[in-house]
Order: C-alpha cells, then sequence, then structure tokens
C-alpha cells in the first residue's frame, strides 16, 4: 500500500492526480444532479430521460474517443486538459438553468465529448509527470485505484450533498470543482509529446492508429476480458442510476433528501464490498489467459 502513495511526493504527479481526483467527484455531481432534473422533468418517466442521456454520453465517447487518443500524441497535453476543463465548466454552469429535457441531452452530449478529449491526455501525462522511471507504475496503479474507488464512492458523497443544497444547487459545485481542478493543472509545466532525434514530433496515421487499438481490445484476451467486467459494472451502475431516483421520488413520493440519503448508502455499500473483494482476490491466485 505505501509504495502506491509514495508517487505523491513527486509534486508535479501529485497536483495532476489531485486534479484528476477532483474532476472525477465533479462528474459524481453532474450525474446525481442529472438525475434529480430528470425527474423534475418526467416524472414516472425520468427513467426514459436518464438512458437517453447515458447514451448520448456512450455516444460521445465512441465517436470522438479514437480522435483524442491521437491527439493527444501530438498537441501539448497540458493544454489539452485546462482547456477541456474550462469548457466543461461552462456547459456544467449552464445546468441549473435548464427548462425542458431536450436542453439536458444537449448538454450532456458536448459535456461528454470534452470529457472523451480529457481521458487520453491524462493518461498520457502520467508517465511524464512521474520523476522517477521505478514509480511508473505505482503511479498508475494509484490513478486506476482512485478512479475505481470514486466510482462507488462518488455518487454517495454527490447524493449528500444534494441532499444537502438541492438538485440544481449541486451543479454550481460542480462547476467549481472543474475551476479548481483546471488551476491545478494550469500549475504543472508543459506536458509536451514526444519528439524525434530531429526535433520533429512524431507523426502517425490517424486511422491506422485508431484501428490497431480497436482491433487490441478484441483480441487481447486480458484486455477484453477486462473490458466485459468493466461493461458489466457499467450497466449496474447504470440502472442504480436510472431506476433509483423514479422508485424514491415516484413511488415511494419522498423528497431530494431521501434520494439523496439513498445514493450515500449505495456509495458507503459498494466502497465496503470493494474493500472486502479487495482483500478476498489477494488469497487467490489470479490467472490472465
Amino acid at each position: 500500500m505505501k509504495s502506491l502513495f509514495i508517487t505523491l511526493k513527486d509534486k508535479i504527479f501529485f497536483r495532476l492526480y489531485l486534479s484528476q481526483t477532483i474532476s472525477l467527484l465533479g462528474d459524481a455531481f453532474t450525474w446525481v444532479g442529472i438525475a434529480l432534473l430528470a425527474f423534475q422533468f418526467g416524472g414516472q418517466h425520468s427513467a426514459a430521460i436518464l438512458s437517453t442521456a447515458l447514451t448520448l454520453r456512450v455516444t460521445a465517447f465512441i465517436i470522438f474517443g479514437p480522435y483524442a487518443d491521437v491527439i493527444a500524441d501530438r498537441i501539448d497535453r497540458k493544454k489539452i486538459m485546462y482547456i477541456t476543463h474550462f469548457v466543461r465548466m461552462a456547459i456544467v454552469g449552464c445546468l441549473p438553468f435548464v427548462t425542458a429535457a431536450w436542453q439536458i441531452y444537449l448538454l450532456i452530449f458536448f459535456l461528454n465529448i470534452f470529457n472523451a478529449f480529457f481521458t487520453p491526455p491524462y493518461q498520457a501525462a502520467i508517465p511524464q509527470s512521474i520523476t522517477t522511471k521505478k514509480s511508473y507504475g505505482s503511479g498508475i496503479a494509484l490513478s486506476n485505484a482512485t478512479n475505481q474507488l470514486l466510482a462507488v464512492l462518488g455518487p454517495g458523497l454527490a447524493g449528500a450533498i444534494a441532499a444537502w443544497l438541492g438538485p440544481r444547487q449541486i451543479f454550481f459545485v460542480d462547476a467549481g470543482s472543474f475551476i479548481v481542478a483546471a488551476v491545478l493543472i494550469l500549475s504543472l509545466p508543459p506536458l509536451l509529446i514526444t519528439k524525434t532525434g530531429k526535433g520533429e514530433i512524431v507523426q502517425a496515421k490517424v486511422w491506422l492508429d485508431m484501428l490497431k487499438g480497436t482491433k487490441l481490445l478484441f483480441t487481447n484476451n486480458a484486455i477484453r476480458f477486462a473490458l466485459l467486467i468493466e461493461f458489466v459494472s457499467a450497466i449496474a451502475g447504470a440502472q442504480i442510476l436510472i431506476n433509483t431516483v423514479g422508485y424514491i421520488k415516484g413511488q415511494l413520493q419522498l423528497t431530494d433528501n431521501h434520494y439523496g440519503y439513498v445514493m450515500a448508502a449505495f456509495g458507503i455499500g459498494a466502497a465496503i464490498a470493494a474493500f472486502a473483494s479487495s482483500n478476498f482476490d489477494k488469497s487467490r491466485n489470479r490467472i490472465a489467459r
């Protein structure tokens, strides 16, 4: 465990890691707030609004994700990260003022276009932000572990804040988180892409890069297995997000506060399960074929 956190002693990596942690919390705030807004507009039909919003999220990543991967290898990654943060801050800042479901769809789609362009530069910047090569593995492992942990804890924390502030006010907290994360990224040194000995940027054919990465997802057994696990986990999380708000506020006729408490309980339970399964996993041999 200590080996994971030793990378935080590196000041550059610490700022990069902290900015990503804040961004992940902001993403959780977004979706809890969207769920409450969906019920305001759709009532018992809020599940349809949420499922459409999630579909648009995935669609944005599918369409723009491959281009984002390639661009991350050609432009200063720091610049990409802080620009996407400020744009996402502006988009999230519009959510408290929406008056119709179609506005949610539009904002969610554009929000996730910039989410898609943020993720690859961040992942590529991790090795650049760590000064000791021996710490590369620990830095990547810590980033991935935090991502997984906040995926289960984030909605719970967001639910508690939504119960305290209200469904629309949570978006202002969300926008503020993007500002803080962007300032942390601006404090980083330039994260330039790799260059050849002649100083020329390494160029690759965009379509070949995209096809190679896509092929690897489905031909490598270990990656394919991880992809399927993530798919199952995403379905479970989506079911909770889509169905809980309608059940709590629609069928049970409870308040936003109760919805926040239930989401917080989901987060706590998921965190306990994650830690328990992690300890159980250490006692078993994991085989990747």
